[in-house]
């Protein structure tokens, strides 16, 4: 009788068929939980960001407008003789204007091309028509010695950008080892379940033996009621277990979005992949493919940056030019019949002469900054290499101890086996053969522990370089 239980759940452990694999559930958490929803959302965030960033150099078309602005009413009026005299107005003055405007990325200027009319009416006894305009006009903003934000973002955005596609698959492969960690979660409810549920079968049928054996002399009232405490305490198991397995159940549902009240019994993943892992090899996948490699590159240049800014703070110089034709008249066709030249010029300036030491400051706290960015930058290239070295030796280590414990495992179950069937005959005690129970459940255990680690490692070993070690295949290029 317990060899054919112990068989049948030998069985359980073993049969794959028409069972819920790992991959699937990585699939499924992949395309449809609510944390891959959240990545692709990031992910096109920062693509509309970086479109936004990419039309700040583009130019722009406006038409600019103001309706018909009416006043009726007394306004100060200053006379020849310095008197002031207030006068009723009854005025109307619309304005439109279309403005084409280009920045100057190179420079950190801008330049529009302008073309603006204006029409003037005033109502009353003094009634007069004015219109004013401008067909032609252009206007240049430029300043001098000053920060170019515009310079600067064409060198970190990009960056930036890049560093967001190459997170999405970063995530992607985190979301993998989650949905894997998750996995084993579950798998191992319902193993602790089959191991409780053939554990009081086992049990009940052990007690029914000795109490044959305690009927008619055989054993004494000790070892009875130590295999009746040890079926009271598989029952409490089994309903440990069955908790366990629900609790475990809801947290995998909900993380890869399975809809179905029931999830299926879940398939072992025996299948390891043979490939070796080089730590030079990992380490230059790492280096050209990950996220945190580019964000080196831009944390130095926005130092650089902010020293720049705290530069150009200290002058503030700006120079204005403008070059257009202009006229007015009594019809709208006088402004454009024969326009006047227009030119204005400006340079306006603000040079501190005392600042009470606060554009040294402000320089001395971005070089500061800057300092402290290169050595926490170099630090963290540091911890970058040794996290690849670790996961490469741990990896490597882990296949070692999953073929122990997946040996440990059978070794375990052929002793209860052998142990069960000489305490059929009497040869053992109950004790020696609960010693072996133990010990091959803890075996059990121990092979799904290290089957976790196994692949958990191989999804992180995925997420810290970007690269498939075992199908040969890089899981993100940068012309994506």
């Amino acid at each position: 009788m317990i060899t054919l239980l112990l068989f049948s759940v030998v069985k359980g452990y073993t049969q794959q068929n028409d069972r819920l694999t790992m991959g699937q559930v990585i699939n499924m958490a992949r395309d449809q939980s609510p944390f891959s929803k959240r990545a692709e959302t990031a992910k096109e965030n920062s693509y509309w960001e970086y479109r936004r960033f990419k039309s700040d150099f583009n130019p722009q078309l406006r038409l600019v407008g103001q309706g018909p602005e009416y006043n009726n009413a007394f306004v100060r009026t200053p006379q020849p003789d310095g008197s002031i005299r207030f006068q009723p107005v009854d005025q109307i003055n619309p304005r439109l204007s279309l403005e084409l405007e280009q920045p100057l990325p190179w420079t950190g200027g801008q330049i529009s091309v302008n073309s603006n009319l204006s029409y003037f009416e005033q109502f009353g006894g003094n009634s007069s028509t004015l219109w004013r305009g401008s067909p032609f006009n252009i206007f240049l903003s430029q300043p001098l010695f000053a920060f170019n934000p515009l310079k600067w973002d064409k060198k970190t955005e990009p960056l930036r950008y890049e560093e967001s596609k190459r997170e999405y698959v970063e995530e992607v492969e985190s979301i993998s080892r989650e949905a894997a960690r998750r996995f084993f979660d579950y798998l191992d409810a319902q193993i602790n379940l089959q191991i409780a549920d053939f554990n009081l079968a086992n049990n009940d049928t052990i007690y029914r033996i000795e109490q044959g054996r305690y009927n008619i002399g055989t054993t004494s009232r000790d070892k009875l009621l130590q295999v009746e405490l040890q079926l009271l305490r598989s029952e409490q198991a089994v309903a440990q277990a069955k908790l366990d397995l629900e609790t475990s159940g809801l947290r995998l549902r909900s993380y890869i979005g399975f809809n179905d009240e029931q999830i299926p019994r879940l398939a072992l993943p025996e299948d390891i992949p043979e490939f070796e892992v080089n730590y030079g090899e990992a380490l230059d996948y790492a280096q050209r493919y990950r996220s945190d490699y580019l964000a080196f590159q831009r944390r130095k240049l926005e130092a650089e940056r902010d020293v720049a800014q705290a530069r150009g703070q200290i002058f503030e110089t700006t120079l204005t030019a403008t070059f257009g034709l202009n006229d007015s008249g009594s019809d709208a066709i006088d402004v454009y019949s024969t326009p006047q030249n227009e030119q204005r010029f400006n340079l306006g300036f603000a040079i501190p002469l005392v600042t009470w030491g606060r554009n040294e400051a402000r320089m001395k706290s971005a070089l500061a900054n800057q300092r402290l960015q290169d050595y926490t930058i170099a630090q963290d290239e540091q911890n970058f290499e040794q996290e690849i070295l670790t996961q490469v030796r741990q990896f490597e280590m882990l296949r070692t101890q999953l073929k122990i414990s997946k040996k440990s495992d059978e070794v375990a179950r052929e002793r209860y086996e052998v142990a069960q069937n000489r305490y059929l005959i009497g040869k053992i005690d109950i004790t020696n053969l609960n010693i072996a129970l133990n010990e091959k459940d803890e075996a059990k255990r121990s092979y799904i522990s290290a089957l976790r680690d196994f692949w958990t490692a191989y999804y992180q070993l995925r997420e810290l370089t970007l690269y498939d070690f075992n199908e040969k295949r890089l899981l993100y290029t940068p012309d994506e």
